[in-house]
This record gives structure tokens, C-alpha cells and sequence, in this order.
């Protein structure tokens, strides 16, 4: 009995082995006979998944509005793309781009209040300022969305690339414009000689420096923007660089007849009587030329006060000279040509026809 029903050790070992994996194969068959789902892509912000769980926790009515807004997306590769992702980048964007407006406003204020620098420092100061708030504003942003810039890098390098091309004149005029500010070569304010697109020469006052250019107004209220290059490579005619004592030319001609050093005192009267005109270093007047009708003279006047004008100083001296010039019989000239006829037959034939052609008329007359 004990010979035929007992079964050996090895024997019920090995059944046992080949009996487990089939009763435990079974059950999982019956219990989930549906394929496995593939898992969801993976958020390309981790700062959405964050703020989400964090709203969740402190109201469900919120939560459960995030994880509907959540729930309409796309995914493209292994990431995934949701109302609630778009949304949190519009409104961190917008936030950002407050953040950055305050900031540089409340720097500016800080930095005019507490330091005593000159108009080019002191704008210097406010680009560097700018500059600084508006690369913390962009690293704050990045953080809040949590982006993962590694996932970004091969876009980013050709985007990046692009943009370097594409905005390789902006960042140009960007370096050049803290550089004139720097040297202090250009600054708000100064008066400077520029030309316009018809070559005609005029001069202008530097009303402000920018990222891209430097707006420039003249007499007549046109403002030119001239980029910062151009500026800093080609030549600039500075009336005010290291001073803003600018001298002034009047071309004036008299008659070869009147009494020179009459003349020249009168021209010198008619400058001074100018109130714009600097007593020191004061009005002179040098001879140029011989001319062909009158002997030309220059007045030379200074002022302090370009930007107010030049050639209203001119009129005004002009004016004044006219008045001394009548009252002492000083005489203005006007050009003056003496005609040579050559005498030949056919002028002698146009003459008498000319003289039958009177002489015929008084008949008539008579």
C-alpha cells in the first residue's frame, strides 16, 4: 500500500513546478483579456502638472475645471499638448511682460533718485537696467512653466540661428548705440549737422537714443531716425560735443565806391545788437574778397544756443545792417555788366533798319 501510493520527492517537485505557472497563467488571461493602453504623453511643462495638483488640493471645484481643460489636448510624439498648457503660458506671459514693465520703471525712478550722473550716464544706465530686468523676467518665466530647455535644443539651435541672422543688424545697432553712450560722443540734447535723402545739409537736436536708432528733430519738425551704425562709423559733425559755443558766418558785399571802415563798423554794430550774440568772444569782421561787383565781407557772430536756431540769427543781423547801411549811404551792389558790340557789315545793315523803322513811326506820328 504504502509502495503505491506514496510518489517520490523528485517526481512531485517537478509537477509541482509545471502545475503553478498553468494555474497562475489562467487567471490572469480570464481577468484582463484587453490589450494594455499606451501611456499618456508626457507634459512638455512640468510647472502645468505642478500648479494643477496644487489647485487640486486647496478647491476641487477649480481642479475639477483644470483637469476638463486639461483633458482637451493632442499629443504629438511624447509630448503632449492641452487648453490648460496654452492657457498657463498666455497668462505666465502676460505676467512676465508686467513684471518686467514695473520693474524697469521702478529701477529707472531708483536709479535717477539715488545717483547723480550726467543725461548719457544716466541713459546708459536705464538700457543697462532694461536689459538686466527684461533677462530676469525671461528666467522667471522659464522656471514658473517648468519647461525642460534639453527637449527644446535642436529647435531652439536652428531657431536660434535664424534669429541670429535675421536680427544680426538689430544687435548691431543695439552694442553700437551703448557704446556712443559710453564714450559719451553722442549724447540727448547735442546739436549735430545731418544731411537728408536729397543730399541738402540742415542741422539737428539729439531728442533720444534707442535700441535701433537715434531720433533726431530739426528746425522744421521733421525727425530723423538714423541708425546707431551709422552714427558710429561715419562722420558726425558735433556742434555741442565739448561746447555749445558755435560761430556763425554772414557774407555781406558792398560797393567799391563807400568808405571800407565805415562798413566794417557797421557790421559790427549790427551784430552786437543781436541779443543771441556773445559779447565775448565778440563779433568780427573779416574782408574775403574782391568781387566782381562789390567787395565781399564776413561777419563772424557766436552763440551758445544752436538749437534754437541759426539762421534767425543770421536774418536778424541782416536786418539790422540793412537799417545802418541806408541811414550812412553805404551801398549795397547789384551785379553790373558792360556789353561790347563788334562792328560789322550786317550790323550795320541791322542798325539802319532799325533807325528807318523809328523814323518811319514819326512820319506816322506826325
Amino acid at each position: 500500500m504504502t509502495a503505491a501510493t506514496d510518489t517520490p520527492p523528485d517526481a512531485a517537485a517537478s509537477s509541482d513546478a509545471v502545475a503553478l505557472p498553468d494555474a497562475a497563467a489562467s487567471p490572469r488571461i480570464a481577468a484582463d483579456p484587453s490589450p494594455t493602453p499606451e501611456p499618456p504623453g508626457e507634459d512638455l511643462l512640468a510647472g502645468a502638472e505642478t500648479l494643477k495638483d496644487t489647485v487640486a488640493e486647496q478647491s476641487n471645484t477649480i481642479g475639477s475645471v483644470i483637469e476638463q481643460l486639461d483633458a482637451w489636448g493632442f499629443t504629438v510624439a511624447d509630448t503632449r499638448f492641452s487648453v490648460w498648457t496654452v492657457l498657463l503660458v498666455i497668462l505666465v506671459i502676460i505676467g512676465v511682460i508686467l513684471f518686467a514693465r514695473i520693474a524697469t520703471a521702478v529701477a529707472k525712478k531708483l536709479l535717477a533718485r539715488f545717483t547723480r550722473l550726467s543725461a548719457s550716464q544716466q541713459l546708459l544706465g536705464e538700457k543697462l537696467l532694461s536689459m538686466v530686468v527684461w533677462a530676469l523676467a525671461f528666467f522667471v518665466g522659464i522656471d514658473l512653466l517648468g519647461i525642460d530647455l534639453t527637449a527644446l535644443a535642436v529647435f531652439s539651435g536652428a531657431f536660434g540661428l535664424a534669429i541670429g541672422f535675421g536680427l544680426q543688424k538689430t544687435f548691431g545697432n543695439l552694442i553700437a548705440g551703448i557704446i556712443l553712450l559710453m564714450d559719451r560722443s553722442i549724447k540727448p540734447g547735442d546739436v549735430i549737422a545731418i544731411a537728408d535723402q536729397a543730399g541738402n545739409e540742415t542741422f539737428g537736436q539729439i531728442r533720444k537714443i534707442g535700441i535701433r536708432a537715434v531720433s533726431v528733430t530739426t528746425r522744421d519738425e521733421r525727425e530723423y531716425l538714423i541708425p546707431n551704425e551709422n552714427l558710429m562709423i561715419n562722420q558726425v559733425e558735433n556742434w555741442s560735443y565739448s561746447s555749445k559755443r558755435v560761430r556763425m558766418q554772414v557774407h555781406v558785399g558792398v560797393s567799391y565806391g563807400c568808405d571800407m571802415k565805415r562798413a566794417e563798423e557797421l557790421m559790427l554794430e549790427a551784430a552786437t545788437m543781436v541779443k543771441r550774440v556773445l559779447k565775448t568772444p565778440p563779433p568780427a569782421v573779416w574782408m574775403a574778397e574782391y568781387g566782381d561787383s562789390s567787395v565781399n565781407f564776413t561777419v563772424h557772430c557766436w552763440i551758445t544756443d544752436p538749437e534754437a536756431g541759426v539762421g534767425n540769427v543770421r536774418s536778424e543781423v541782416l536786418k539790422n545792417l540793412w537799417d545802418l547801411f541806408q541811414q550812412n549811404d553805404i551801398e549795397i551792389p547789384f551785379p553790373q555788366r558792360d556789353l561790347n558790340l563788334r562792328d560789322n557789315a550786317q550790323f550795320q545793315q541791322l542798325v539802319a533798319a532799325i533807325s528807318q523803322r523809328v523814323e518811319d513811326r514819326r512820319d506816322q506820328a506826325g
